[in-house]
């Protein structure tokens, strides 16, 4: 693939990194188109709507709604942890008062 810079990159070896070339390319171009003049209103549209200010405050709000979804999934995970910590420490206890791994008396 050669870039519009006119270095040639290597090929994507990935979907992912080939669309990541792909995206790169396109904004080259437009970035080209755009300082040459010949950009076309879908073009200047998208990045001036792209820099505005509620653009920047919409991604920084979906990058704390992200974190906030990391912060709640690891706070599950440690109360996970914890209960299985009591219930380890409840049948130490168990073992310790004499009522031993049976189940049959918790009927």
């Amino acid at each position: 693939m050669v870039h519009t810079n006119g270095k040639r990159q290597a090929p994507a070896t990935t979907p992912k990194a080939r669309e990541e070339q792909v995206i790169a390319a396109a904004y080259d171009l437009a970035a080209d188109q755009i300082l040459k003049g010949t950009a076309s209103s879908q073009v200047l549209t998208h990045f001036l709507k792209a820099g505005s200010e509620r653009d920047r405050l919409e991604r920084i709000r979906i990058e704390q709604e992200n974190e906030l979804i990391k912060v709640k999934i690891s706070s599950i995970e440690s109360q996970k942890k914890v209960e299985a910590m009591y219930l380890e420490a409840l049948n130490a206890m168990k073992t310790y008062s004499g009522r031993g791994d049976t189940d049959e008396e918790d009927l």
